[in-house]
């Protein structure tokens, strides 16, 4: 798979590949890693929401486009809510 198409898949690619990263530098241990790891989780449900709010209002596919992801995550750092 290329990196476009898992970019397309995984919006959290970056905070995964960030926390892989961690990892190998720290030979696995999850306790040096903590931030990276709570970055990806807070992306992992950040996303998962978008997900069910998009299903709740019909609006298909429920993942947004790439090139949408950055205006989604603005809106909801501005106003708090997923839009």
């Amino acid at each position: 798979m290329s990196k476009h198409n898992a970019e397309e898949t995984n919006p959290c690619l970056r905070e995964h590949e960030l926390s892989f990263k961690c990892f190998d530098r720290h030979n696995y241990d999850k306790s040096k890693c903590f931030l990276e790891i709570e970055n990806y989780k807070a992306c992992k449900k950040f996303w998962g929401e978008v997900r069910a709010s998009r299903r709740r209002q019909g609006i298909y596919p429920l993942l947004p486009p790439v090139e949408e992801r950055a205006t989604i995550k603005e809106t909801f750092l501005k106003t708090g809510k997923i839009p």
